[in-house]
């Protein structure tokens, strides 16, 4: 039975039919994970998930998961996806994106409902409508892409929000790299769009969003004590350790590290080994 929700996630209809709640009648907790183009996001997560040794785990009996916004690209029209074969469509602003199924499906998953996520093809631009990937409920959702803190009614779903902070050299070269080896772009097509679309977008729309997060990784999935620490937290989200309404402020350092983390002073953070002055930098 399908359920209407309002933006702000509530059942409008009061209805609760296929609603599994996990670990011990708590929600699912839902961690963001932002960072600017071939920042690592997505290697970020998959270092997280082998960590926890969840990689090798048949989907239905995950207990973390990880979803990318990528997968909710919105259908382009046919002058859209001529222009988008030429290089010529900005897939980094908000309007790129079908927000508003992001937002609903965050708002299922968090109802502990088992939801699917369209398959994206970069190659064509366009999702088949076909070819769907199942998301079972799980106690820890990860949802990376580059403007998943963009939307506030999208962001304020996040119990813990990560921005993966890689410098913009680095990005550009795995960028061009990547674009060129599974995505069959060519040099002229990935250097046109980076330099039209993907690098003004970033400044305007995703890098002031590094403000709301709770924890930034410096040079992402190679900080590999950032990833312990978050490791570490996920692991007491599983076990029961940390509270939904804690957030980011649960994750710990034992002891203080330099150069590897820095941790959004909130006021929750009285679980916090270290004082505020000397947070991992």
């Amino acid at each position: 039975m399908s359920e209407t929700r309002n933006m702000d996630g509530h059942v409008a209809n009061g209805s609760t039919n296929g609603v599994r709640t996990l670990r011990n009648g708590k929600r699912p907790f839902l961690i963001g994970v932002s960072g600017g183009t071939a920042s690592g996001k997505s290697t970020v997560c998959k270092r997280i998930m082998e960590k926890l040794g969840i990689d090798n785990v048949a989907y239905m009996q995950r207990q973390v998961v990880c979803i990318s916004q990528d997968s909710f690209y919105r259908e382009l029209n046919e002058d859209e996806k001529v222009r988008a074969l030429k290089g010529n469509f900005n897939f980094d602003h908000p309007d790129a994106f079908n927000n508003e199924l992001l937002h609903q499906t965050l708002v299922d998953i968090l109802h502990g409902q088992s939801c699917e996520i369209p398959v994206y093809d970069y190659c064509t631009h366009s999702s088949s409508g076909e070819r769907f990937s199942t998301i079972y409920p799980a106690d820890v959702v990860l949802v990376e892409g580059i403007l998943v803190f963009y939307i506030p009614q999208i962001r304020n779903l996040f119990h813990m929000k990560l921005f993966v902070d890689t410098d913009s050299d680095l990005r550009l070269a795995r960028r061009v790299l990547r674009d060129i080896k599974d995505r069959g772009r060519d040099l002229d097509h990935v250097l046109n769009q980076y330099t039209m679309y993907v690098k003004p977008a970033f400044e305007e729309f995703c890098l002031p969003t590094k403000k709301f997060a709770d924890v930034i990784i410096p040079r992402g999935a190679d900080n590999t004590v950032a990833i312990d620490l978050i490791v570490q937290h996920i692991r007491n989200i599983l076990h029961g350790a940390v509270d939904d309404e804690d957030g980011g402020a649960g994750v710990t350092c034992h002891p203080p590290c330099n150069g590897n983390t820095h941790h959004k002073p909130t006021h929750k953070q009285s679980s916090l080994s270290s004082s505020s002055e000397s947070l991992i930098r």
